[in-house]
């Protein structure tokens, strides 16, 4: 439907589930909507470690945002980078730009939590975007190659370590699939090293893992991940970690080469431009209509937002809950042009699920809990449907088959993506991927160098 400069205008900020949804329920609406994100693509965050985990491509889970709205005309889509919110002026500053809004949806999700101490992120990295999933991939199979040249016991078992900090959805999933990538993927591809002597520890700093579930189906999980040799860790912090691993409050080393964080999430930066009152983690406490106080026309959703429905339930940072809210703000404006009343969001709960390896999974859906085989293909069903290109979901469905039946992974390419001053391996081990000393009886060729905790998935 075309538009008219004297329609209202409806700015999006963020591609994500909440922004995604909220542009398309404008279709056919009298209004102008411009969409901005700061990346060309849509992400599937739920099966971003399958792409960490050399599961899944990038292309496999990611879709240009453009061509999402192709044949939406009331739609402009804009490649740009949000610096500031000017909530009195109403307008957005966006890289040299500035962009007047009638109605503005604050949809960017949330970033990294280091809980004071973002010197971490350096050596262990975070999974939120491509970037970090292709940064993990490449460190944890950089690891691999480390360790076929390496001849020091104590060096290669450093470079086989690999720790995820974090037992929610995320870690647990990252945790099972590091221990079944190295178990059973990479059985036969190396000589002088056997991958499934690699050793993988989850580290949950709480009693449990998976605290959002019940306490049944957390023991469920960490039964399955006791399965593929995972060592799970609770009840214990840390003090430091550096290129050599992880250091625990008791002094306690534990030397590890790749060193995963997937241990919570917070606000983004742009949230504390609006001057107004946020949550301890930085996100904005927005009204049950989800707009921000003293601003009816901008409303906040999805993880950015830390909203109570009117039911009295703290809205979870799920990627169904940042649909039902995209879709509920856009009838809210649509509602505010014919002159109806707003409502309050109402979050609907369809259930949650988490995955642990190949046939392993739990799941909650109402009053039935489920684990095991039956969980995992659910968690399958539910993931293949979420997809938002029909593309994907049919690069998905087959690359999970061709694994399921081989036990191959295709994706287990080094791109040189990693800067090798980010890498996970000492500076001695790092120095032998580009000049190794290899052993005489060897003929290896050299190889190229180069996570909120998310919340569980649910069910769509």
């Amino acid at each position: 439907m075309a538009t008219t400069a004297k329609e209202p205008h409806v700015v999006i900020v963020g591609g994500g589930f909440g922004g995604l949804n909220a542009a398309k329920a404008f279709r056919n609406a009298p209004v102008r909507v411009t969409l901005i994100d700061r990346t060309n693509h849509h992400l599937f965050q739920p099966l971003l470690y399958q792409v960490a985990t050399a599961s899944l491509s990038p292309a496999d889970i990611a879709v240009p945002i453009r061509s999402v709205f192709s044949r939406q005309r009331n739609v402009r889509v804009l490649l740009g980078d949000v610096k500031r919110v000017d909530l009195a002026g109403k307008r957005i500053d966006v890289d040299d730009d500035t962009i007047d809004y009638d109605y503005l949806i604050l949809a960017v999700g949330a970033t990294n939590n280091y809980f004071g101490h973002d010197e971490w992120a350096r050596f262990a990295p975070a999974l939120k975007n491509l970037d970090e999933a292709l940064t993990i991939r490449e460190r944890m199979l950089l690891a691999f190659e480390a360790a076929e040249r390496e001849d020091d016991p104590a060096a290669r078992r450093r470079l086989l370590t690999f720790v995820v900090i974090g037992g929610g959805a995320t870690g647990v999933e990252m945790a099972g699939a590091f221990a079944e990538l190295a178990r059973y993927i990479l059985e036969r591809d190396f000589r002088a090293l056997d991958p499934a002597s690699s050793r993988v520890l989850l580290v949950e700093i709480g009693p449990r893992i998976l605290q959002a579930f019940p306490e049944s189906l957390s023991a469920s999980a960490e039964q399955q991940l006791a399965s593929l040799g995972v060592e799970v860790i609770k009840g214990r912090r840390f003090r430091s970690i550096d290129e050599q691993g992880v250091e625990f409050e008791d002094g306690e080393r534990l030397p590890a080469a790749t060193v995963i964080w997937a241990a919570g999430v917070r606000g983004t930066p742009l949230a504390r431009t609006l001057g107004v009152e946020l949550d301890r983690i930085g996100r904005v406490k927005v009204a049950p209509d989800c707009s921000v106080p003293g601003h009816p026309n901008v409303f906040a959703i999805g993880d950015m937002a830390a909203l109570r429905d009117r039911n009295g339930v703290d809205v979870p940072g799920l990627s169904p809950a940042a649909i039902q809210e995209g879709r509920f703000v856009a009838r809210c404006i649509l509602g505010d042009l014919k002159g109806k009343p707003r409502g309050q969001f109402a979050y609907l709960d369809k259930g949650t699920m988490a995955t642990i390896g190949r046939s392993r999974a739990i799941a909650k859906i109402g009053r039935l809990k489920m684990s095991g085989m039956l969980a995992w293909l659910a968690w399958l069903v539910v993931h293949v449907l979420f997809l938002i290109d029909y593309k994907n979901r049919l690069a998905v469905m087959f690359s999970w088959m061709w694994q399921y039946i081989t036990f191959k992974r295709g994706a287990r390419l080094i791109t040189g993506h990693t800067a090798p001053s980010a890498l996970p391996p000492t500076a001695e081990a790092a120095a032998s991927l580009r000049a190794p000393r290899l052993p005489a009886r060897s003929a290896a060729t050299d190889a190229p160098s180069g996570s909120p905790e998310r919340a569980p998935a649910s069910v769509a």
